[in-house]
């Protein structure tokens, strides 16, 4: 007789369930010895094999947390060659061993979980009547646009040691001769 095994999915990864086998999955928040179900994407049986959506809610894989672990440590090292950039750093992936408890095809989908209360409760109960909506709040004042501030005019120019008021030279007017700078 062959075992049947299902295909599940866990932190984005998909794993090969089977009966009594033991997977290294992505960190869950469940506790130790907690038991938790498994979202299949196929199963395979001894006669057939599932594969569409609808039949494969009728899958049920249950396991059970066996210990929370760490992965190995990853170094990793940037480097840019002639520029003096070095940079160390690692990682260790935390991790979560599961023992697969159970893995079959049940006969019928399994009932939704929606409480359901007795006919009597609900005939009973009279209806509440029906709200009036929410008086319109006034809409929220926007705050006001801030004023730009006019164009700025250009500071007027420092006096030089000499006690002159510096101006913007034309190059044209304020050459001398050479004769001229002797003097």
């Amino acid at each position: 007789m062959a075992t049947s095994y299902a295909i599940v999915e866990s932190g984005g990864k998909q794993y090969r369930a089977e009966k009594g086998a033991s997977l290294v999955v992505e960190h869950l928040s469940a506790d130790e010895g907690a038991k938790v179900s498994l979202r299949a994407v196929m199963y395979r049986g001894d006669t057939e094999v599932v594969l569409e959506g609808d039949q494969l809610e009728k899958v049920k894989v249950e396991a059970v947390v066996a210990e929370h672990v760490r992965g190995p440590k990853v170094r990793v090292f940037k480097y840019k060659p002639k520029k003096g950039y070095r940079r160390r750093a690692g990682h260790r992936q935390e991790l979560t061993r599961l023992e697969v408890t159970d893995v079959r095809l049940l006969t019928r989908k399994p009932a939704a979980k929606a409480e359901t209360k007795p006919a009597e409760e609900t005939e009973a109960k009279p209806k509440p009547a029906a709200r009036k909506p929410a008086a319109k709040r006034p809409a929220a004042k926007k705050p006001a646009a801030k004023a730009k501030p006019a164009a700025k005019k250009p500071a007027p120019r420092k006096p030089t040691a000499k006690g002159k008021a510096q101006t913007t030279r034309k190059t044209s007017t304020t050459r001398r001769s050479s004769s001229a700078k002797k003097d």
